[in-house]
């Protein structure tokens, strides 16, 4: 996200985390908390005249929640276009931050605030030290001080592992990320909102206890590729998967770091195969 990446750079952000209320208030934008009984969206801007004002959601008690739905205003602040667009029926704009939204300006100042909280030059460097897995996602979350959720969809677009991050509620999968190594392999099927939990996953039995999601639990297991992705060959992935708390849905990340060896020792036991397989001649 360019604009975002312009920000950092002309308010001269060099190291994380970044505070985006901090970064609003020196624009002189004033920002305030909203009631923690007031919830249903996650921010809220305001125009008065020439000046601006942001209230976030605190009904979720995540400083990194506050801060992503924070971030997204401000996406809606500098991008272009979007004042006019989200104010143009009043003076009050409210958002639903997280991914969830389908709305193109709502998934815009989404990826704006990925972008701000986590900046590439900044994410990448720390990427480096943070292992992999969900191991990872939660150190580099609280060195930004972003969500658990945020975060694993940042590591997701920006690490050169096969991997993917899903977030599900009860049976049902929300959204799907897929890094770019795991988007390059053939066969596979991409997830879709609203479609099913696969059922022989660690995940789905995790979920059809809501008490763990709540108590923010983690599970771990291996998984079958083709049971998220309906590949044409049976690999081995680790699935790891963490409840979201008050959020009521649950993260899961799936990785296949040895995934290419996996593939070569396939092919090679089919290259075994057909050596031996009897030739006939006509």
């Amino acid at each position: 996200m360019i604009a975002a990446e312009k920000v950092v750079k002309e308010r001269a952000v060099i190291k994380l985390p970044v505070n985006p209320i901090a970064l609003a208030q020196d624009l002189g934008i004033e920002v305030l908390p909203k009631p923690a009984d007031n919830q249903g969206v996650s921010g809220i801007l305001l125009r008065r005249g020439n000046n601006f004002g942001i209230a976030y959601a605190t009904h979720i008690d995540s400083i990194g929640f506050q801060h992503f739905s924070v971030a997204h205003e401000l996406g809606h602040y500098f991008l272009p276009g979007h004042i006019d667009a989200v104010l143009s029926n009043g003076d009050v704009h409210a958002s639903h931050a997280g991914f969830a939204s389908g709305d193109r300006y709502e998934m815009e100042a989404d990826h704006f605030a990925a972008t701000l909280l986590m900046p590439r030059k900044l994410f990448t460097e720390a990427m480096l030290t943070a292992g992999d897995g969900l191991e990872a996602i939660e150190k580099l979350s609280a060195q930004c001080c972003t969500s658990l959720t945020a975060t694993a969809i940042r590591f997701t677009r920006l690490t050169r592992d096969p991997m993917a991050i899903v977030i599900s509620t009860g049976d049902r999968i929300d959204y799907c990320f897929m890094s770019e190594a795991l988007k390059e392999m053939q066969s596979l099927n991409w997830i879709r909102k609203g479609d099913p939990l696969p059922k022989a996953t660690a995940t789905y039995a995790f979920n059809q206890n809501p008490e763990r999601v709540l108590r923010a639990d983690h599970d771990e297991d291996s998984s079958d590729i083709c049971d998220w992705f309906g590949s044409d060959r049976s690999l081995s992935i680790t699935e790891q998967l963490i409840g979201l708390g008050n959020y009521g849905k649950t993260l899961t990340v799936l990785t296949a770091l040895d995934i290419e060896e996996q593939m070569k020792e396939i092919e090679e036991d089919e290259a075994l195969v057909e050596s031996w397989r009897p030739q006939f001649r006509r």
